[in-house]
């Protein structure tokens, strides 16, 4: 089974998405449905997907989940939901099967030690209470947190989005490397290989920018712990679907046949428990 761990749907008229703050995001603002997606999966031979949420709204992963109900090819959402809620547990109690993890835009929060809050860490632990996953969408910025709170939180499995987002376009390694490096080195995170292009120059960047980061994250996180993602359509700010999962083939081209069909699909349904809904 090969599945595309990270991807988004959004419709404009149901609610305003505010990251698309600024004339950057005009090619992709509009609204986009599984309909628009469903002929790249078809083409790249995906069988399944993650749905990821893209706004900080109950009303939107209830949205995403209904579709992962339906007919078609998402196995999993991962929603929002308000971590400083102290009512959190209660709001799990009765989640759907579809709803396989929570995530936060962290990394829009001023205080880059948010997630280190013990509000959020009581509600990172009711998120492994409940058998969910976090994803963690920090930047290099917000790394450090990120390690306290994956370090003390052994039972909680954290996915880490994007690779952290390094520089890619500026050319910088450090202080990312080293923080990456840090957090694989704790058991209970995994890794996605996604969002690099759009961390490029988006209208000139080329694989050899952007593949030392792509296998950096596959040494330090290892092919069980790694998982595609194509981030679409965010992605298409700088590349085609087709594009973006050449390039992930072309960062795992050393790999076995079982290993990359680990990073393909079996890191992201043992971690997710897709396999099991």
């Amino acid at each position: 089974m090969r599945i595309d761990a990270h991807h988004h749907l959004w419709d404009l008229t149901r609610r305003h998405q505010p990251w698309m703050a600024g004339p950057w995001a005009d090619p992709i603002r509009r609204s986009y449905a599984l309909a628009d997606l469903v002929p790249h999966l078809t083409a790249h031979g995906i069988d399944r997907t993650v749905l990821v949420q893209s706004s900080s709204s109950y009303d939107e992963t209830a949205e995403l989940l209904a579709i992962a109900a339906g007919e078609g090819p998402v196995a999993g959402v991962v929603g929002w939901a308000d971590l400083t809620d102290p009512a959190l547990p209660d709001r799990l109690a009765d989640r759907p099967a579809e709803l396989v993890g929570i995530r936060h835009q962290v990394q829009d929060e001023p205080d880059p030690d948010w997630l280190t809050r013990p509000a959020v860490l009581r509600a990172l632990a009711a998120l492994a209470e409940a058998g969910l996953v976090y994803d963690l969408l920090v930047t290099p910025r917000e790394l450090p947190a990120a390690h306290t709170a994956v370090r003390a939180l052994p039972q909680l499995s954290f996915v880490l989005d994007h690779a952290a987002k390094p520089a890619v376009a500026a050319g910088e390694w450090q202080p990312w490397a080293d923080a990456v490096g840090a957090l694989a080195g704790l058991p209970n995170v995994s890794c996605k290989l996604s969002g690099l292009v759009t961390e490029a120059d988006r209208d000139a960047w080329r694989p050899s920018q952007i593949l030392p980061y792509a296998r950096h994250v596959l040494d330090a996180f290892g092919p069980d712990r790694l998982m595609f993602g194509s981030d679409w359509p965010v992605c298409t700010l700088a590349a085609a679907y087709a594009d973006v999962l050449t390039l992930a083939e072309a960062a795992t081209t050393d790999l076995t046949t079982t290993e990359r069909a680990a990073v393909f699909g079996g890191t992201a349904a043992r971690v997710y428990g897709l396999a099991v809904r």
